[in-house]
Order: structure tokens, then C-alpha cells, then sequence
């Protein structure tokens, strides 16, 4: 086994799964996949208490998932960095056997008794656990006290789910070397496969990852030891657990309607089924049909009944179309076209399903696709290597590794109007640091609040609002002179700092978007990018109203503005001047309240205003009758 003394230490590369996990290490010039007590190479990410043993993590905690079912929890990873709100977190709590409570702050608490103690988990104190049993696999394996790893996330995952996913790994003892995106690290791992090794020229590689809980694609072209990621898509929340579940949801109709009992009000009988609909998943894999079969399931019935692959493929072709768009969108945003993939690479268990098999080889136009890896390991043999590449360890071809990862969705603030100014779009690479000026909008503005977003639509509001803070104390002055620096980092696992600083005062401050600060859950992630596609035409409209009703804006005051010069009020009688400052002062008040005007309101309003300023500044009638000369206020 080749075993390494206890001080070397080797960090390792897990890959922290909704259903499964597995860990791996580079040593003895390659990556070795580490077996558990079990001797499996991959651990479910299951964690069981009871009243009568300490509780049981991995193989021994899902074993006894069918007789203790409302104190198992598994799909942490799904509640992970969510709010107990979220519409995802609700539509779950539906068909988990165990109990969700709110939390402080509105987090998702997992209530479970312990030796006959009422407790509350949070989704990471579950993850840690979890961790904590792939750290001891690893350890017992090599031998070592394992002190870093790189743990991989789904690329969708926000700032919030990567920072609750560190702090699980700093629960368990671990250091964190990276936050690696599953389907990079897949794609690292099809790098090192034989095939790929052979090629000499650039490649570009579709990895489509659909596991347990989550599903990713990942557009790559590979040139050597480079791996740069073109566009991202996917779903936090779209798996083999909704696939079990929607068979759940037609076998507890059919006992419902055939014994005329309520099956949803006992949450073992649930748990049983779920587990025989698991199993039957697995089977349809490979043959046409097969038979769902569990006794005494509830009140002393026994249920028995078939499912075909048909039928399961029915019950869940809503799922399979989303994946195919997701790919049709990640292909879209890269500005590729079919012929421009030379490999299609699958990961991920629920890849193994016939029929998301079939679906992706006809959008490919008959294209074979790549299953030379293993699709449940491959993302841990990937963070295996980055580990060993970070470490400085591994061979020349694991040393010359460079990755070039991207953000999911655009990142900026808002502007005046509500208008999302973008300073770093979708699909860059990361990291990146950008740095942009804003000014202030007001005379003798105190203060500059940005609020930080992260989306794709025009209108700020549209977007989902991750943070926000104030700069005080500016130095005051005329608008539009007061400047401040701002400066968004993305580091390379993806999470978020933006500052600013104004540079005549010194003043500073920032925001972190941590685990105390909201970022997107995954339906929020989906309706931005559906939206954006959608109302595309709205925005366009948009974009042109605030254009119009920023020109409106400088106009007013540029007018208020000449109106001030010493050189304009000689010129102008004093009813002159208190009729123009009582038209500026009316303009400022209707730009307060339309600030969603249309483009004909904000058109005719400034020819209004223009009107007034060239024929309003005119004085009485003289002794004589006749007017005095008209002054024009020139703002052009």
C-alpha cells in the first residue's frame, strides 16, 4: 500500500458529496483512491443518532436508515449556506423523514434526539462530521495526521455555501488549501487519464457532472498543464435525491389510492421506501424494470408494485430538459458550437441513467461519449492532484498544473436610477481584481453607499442585493467631484471583498461576503439567469429610460448650477431668479418621484424645462410698456 511515515502528512483531496463522498491523495507517483474500514471506495454522506450509541457517520449511519429514519440526516449539502425560507429548503422538509427547524438569523436547524436529548445541527456542523470521517479514512490509510486539504464545491455554489463549506472543514481540523469546482477537478482528472495525455494540442471538453444533489457543466479547453474554464452553468439543487423522491411521490400515491391510508404521516415507512426507490434507481440503470418490494410498510400492509424504465424516465424528463438547457445556455455563453467539443466527459452517478445519456449524445449530434474515468471518483482524484500540485508535490505534469476558473453570474453595484453598473461579468476568469471610480451624485454628499449585487439584469432591484456599506466623511463638495476608489477581489476560491477608498480624506471601508452576508440560493441562481434571457427586450428599455433620466438629472442640475454664477444673477431680476430656483426646485422634486418614468414623460419634462429656461427669465413690463430683454441661461 505504500504507506507514508506518520510525520510526512500528505494533504489530500476530498470531494464533499450530497450522497457520497471519497477521498483521495497523490503518492507513490499517482493518485490513489483511499478505501474506508468498509473497504469502499466512497462513504455516503450520512450521519445517524440514536438513543442508545454515539452517533454514526458514513457506511454504519445509512445501513440503519430504514429502522431510524427521523434521526438520519443526509443532504446537508443541500441545506448548506441556504435560509430556512428558501423555496428549496421548504420543498425538501416535504420529504425528508427528518425534522427542520428556524434558526437564529432564519438558518435551517436539524432537529434530532441524541441519547434522548432534543439537538439542533446546523447543515455545517453535519458536513463537518462528515469531513471528520474522510479526514480519519485518510489518517488510518496513511498513516499521518492529515492537517490540509482541497475540497471540492459545486461551481454554482455561492459566497455563502464555499464560506460554510471552510468553516465545516475548519470544524473537522482541516486547512483549506482550495475550494476547487467539481467539474474542474473532473476535468483535471480526464487530463491525467491516458487519453488525454496522448494529445498535443488544445482541447475543449464539455464535463457534465450530475450527482446525488447537485449538477454542473463546465466548458474547458485544455492546452497542457492549462486548464481554462469558458463558462460554467448548473444547478445547486438538481440530482439523483429529486429523481428518488419524485419515484417516492408516485409510490405513495399508489399506496394511498390501493389501501386507502395516509403513508406521509409516518416518516419511517417514508424512509423505507426511499430506500427501496434508491435501490430501484440503480437497477433501471441497467435493465427495463424492476420491482419495488417492502413489508409491513405501514399499519401491517406490505406493498409490493413495478416500476419500468419508461415510467422513470417519465416521472423525471422535467429534470433531464433542465439539464440539457443548462448545457444549450453554458454553450451559448462560450460561443461554441457542437463541432468545437472534442470530448464530452460524464461524472457523477446519475450520468450512469440511460436516458441523460442518450439526451446529451443526441444534442451532440450522435457524438461517443467519454466515460474513461470513474464517474464517482473522478472529482476527488482531481482535488487530489491540485493537492499535491499546491503541496509542491506530484510529478512534472501535476507541477505545471494552472487553473483558470470563472464566476457563474456578474458581480457590481448599483448606480443612480437603480441601474446595476457590472464591473466584473460572467464567466471571468478567476482570481481577478477590478477597480472602478465612482462619484458622488449630490452636492456636499457626506456619504457613499454601495450596494453590491450579483446578476444579470439591468435594473439593479432585479438582481439579488449580496452586501452593502457605507463610506462616511467624505470632503464636501459640488457633485460629481468627490471621487472614490472601488475595488472588487474574487479570490481563487471565489468569494467576494469589494472596498472602497476615497483618496483626498483616506477613508475606507469594505465588505466580505462571508457567511453572515446573503448571497444567492440556487432558485435564485436559476431565475437570473432565465430572466435575463427572458426579459431581455425590458432591460434594453430600461437601460434607455435610466440614459434618459440621468441626462434629465445633469441637466436640472447644470441648470441650478448656472443659476449660482455670480455672472447669471446680475443679469436677472430677483422675481427672475425666484422663478427659475422655484422651476429647479419643482424639476428636483418630480425627478424624486418618477425615477421609473418612461422615456416620453423624461423627453417632454426636459423640453418643459428647456422651454422655461429660454422664456421664463424675463422681468416685468417697463414705464413704457414695452419688456425688457429676455436672458437666456446657456447649459449647453
Amino acid at each position: 500500500m505504500g504507506r507514508t511515515r506518520a510525520c510526512e502528512a500528505p494533504a489530500i483531496g476530498i470531494d464533499l458529496g450530497t450522497t457520497y463522498s471519497c477521498v483521495a491523495v497523490w503518492q507513490n507517483n499517482r493518485v490513489e483512491i483511499i478505501v474506508n474500514e468498509q473497504g469502499n471506495r466512497t462513504t455516503p454522506s450520512c450521519v445517524a443518532f440514536s438513543d442508545v450509541q454515539d452517533c454514526l457517520i458514513g457506511d454504519a449511519a445509512k445501513n440503519q436508515i430504514a429502522m431510524n429514519s427521523s434521526n438520519t440526516v443526509f443532504d446537508a449539502k443541500r441545506l448548506i449556506g441556504k435560509r430556512f425560507h428558501d423555496a428549496t429548503v421548504q420543498k425538501d422538509m416535504k420529504v425528508w423523514p427528518f425534522k427542520i427547524a428556524e434558526g437564529i438569523c432564519g438558518k435551517p436547524k436539524i432537529e434530532v434526539s441524541d441519547k434522548g436529548v432534543k439537538k439542533l445541527f446546523a447543515a455545517e456542523d453535519i458536513s463537518a462530521m462528515v469531513l471528520t470521517k474522510m479526514k480519519e479514512v485518510a489518517n488510518a490509510y496513511l498513516n499521518a495526521d492529515v492537517k490540509s486539504a482541497v475540497i471540492t464545491v459545486p461551481a454554482y455554489f455561492d459566497d455563502l455555501q464555499r464560506q460554510a463549506t471552510k468553516d465545516a472543514a475548519a470544524a473537522a481540523g482541516l486547512d483549506v488549501l482550495r475550494l476547487l469546482n467539481e467539474p474542474t477537478a473532473a476535468a483535471i482528472a480526464y487530463r491525467l487519464d491516458q487519453k488525454a495525455t496522448n494529445r498535443g494540442r488544445p482541447i475543449n471538453v464539455l464535463i457534465f457532472d450530475l450527482g446525488g444533489g447537485t449538477f454542473d457543466v463546465s466548458l474547458v479547453t485544455i492546452n497542457k498543464g492549462t486548464f481554462e474554464v469558458k463558462a460554467v452553468g448548473g444547478d445547486t439543487h438538481l440530482g439523483g435525491e429529486d429523481f428518488d423522491n419524485q419515484m417516492v411521490k408516485y409510490f405513495v400515491e399508489e399506496f394511498n389510492r390501493k389501501e386507502g391510508k395516509d403513508i406521509t404521516t409516518n416518516p419511517r415507512a417514508l424512509g423505507r421506501l426511499r430506500v427501496a426507490c434508491e435501490k430501484a434507481k440503480r437497477i433501471l440503470s441497467s435493465t427495463t424494470f424492476t420491482s419495488i418490494e417492502v413489508d409491513c410498510l405501514h399499519d401491517g400492509v406490505d406493498f409490493s408494485s413495478k416500476i419500468t424504465r419508461a415510467k422513470f424516465e417519465e416521472l423525471n424528463m422535467d429534470y433531464f430538459n433542465n439539464c440539457m438547457e443548462t448545457v444549450q445556455r453554458c454553450m451559448k455563453d462560450a460561443q461554441w458550437d457542437n463541432n468545437m467539443v472534442n470530448e464530452v466527459v460524464l461524472v457523477g452517478g446519475s450520468t450512469r441513467i440511460p436516458k441523460v445519456q442518450q439526451m446529451l449524445q443526441e444534442y451532440f449530434d450522435g457524438k461517443n461519449l467519454c466515460k474513461t474515468i470513474n464517474p464517482d471518483e473522478a472529482v476527488a482524484y482531481g482535488a487530489a492532484v491540485l493537492a499535491a500540485n499546491m503541496s509542491g508535490k506530484g510529478n512534472k505534469m501535476v507541477k505545471s498544473l494552472v487553473l483558470l476558473d470563472v464566476i457563474p453570474l456578474s458581480l457590481g453595484h448599483e448606480l443612480l436610477g437603480q441601474f446595476m453598473r457590472v464591473v466584473i461579468p460572467k464567466n471571468t476568469p478567476i482570481p481577478i481584481t477590478k477597480e472602478v471610480i465612482g462619484v458622488t451624485i449630490e452636492d456636499n454628499q457626506p456619504s457613499f453607499r454601495f450596494k453590491v449585487y450579483q446578476g444579470e439584469r439591468s435594473r439593479s432591484t432585479d438582481n439579488i442585493l449580496i452586501g452593502e456599506f457605507v463610506l462616511r466623511n467624505l470632503p464636501l463638495a459640488p457633485k460629481g467631484v468627490t471621487k472614490a476608489n472601488i475595488r472588487y477581489d474574487v479570490d481563487a476560491d471565489g468569494i467576494l471583498k469589494v472596498s472602497a477608498e476615497e483618496p483626498l480624506t483616506g477613508q475606507k471601508n469594505h465588505i466580505t461576503i462571508t457567511k453572515d452576508k446573503r448571497r444567492l440560493s440556487k432558485e435564485e441562481t436559476d431565475k437570473m439567469l432565465q430572466d435575463a434571457k427572458r426579459y431581455k427586450a425590458d432591460d434594453e428599455d430600461y437601460r434607455k429610460k435610466r440614459n434618459a433620466y440621468i441626462a434629465l438629472d445633469y441637466y436640472v442640475y447644470n441648470l441650478k448650477t448656472k443659476l449660482n454664477d455670480d455672472n447669471i444673477r446680475q443679469r436677472l431680476s430677483q422675481e427672475d431668479i425666484k422663478k427659475m430656483d422655484d422651476v429647479v426646485q419643482e424639476a428636483k422634486e418630480w425627478l424624486k418621484t418618477n425615477t421609473l418614468a418612461e422615456i416620453e414623460a423624461i423627453v417632454n419634462k426636459k423640453k418643459e424645462l428647456d422651454s422655461k429656461r429660454r422664456h421664463g427669465a424675463r422681468t416685468s413690463s417697463s414705464s413704457g410698456g414695452r419688456p425688457k430683454k429676455v436672458v437666456t441661461i446657456n447649459i449647453d
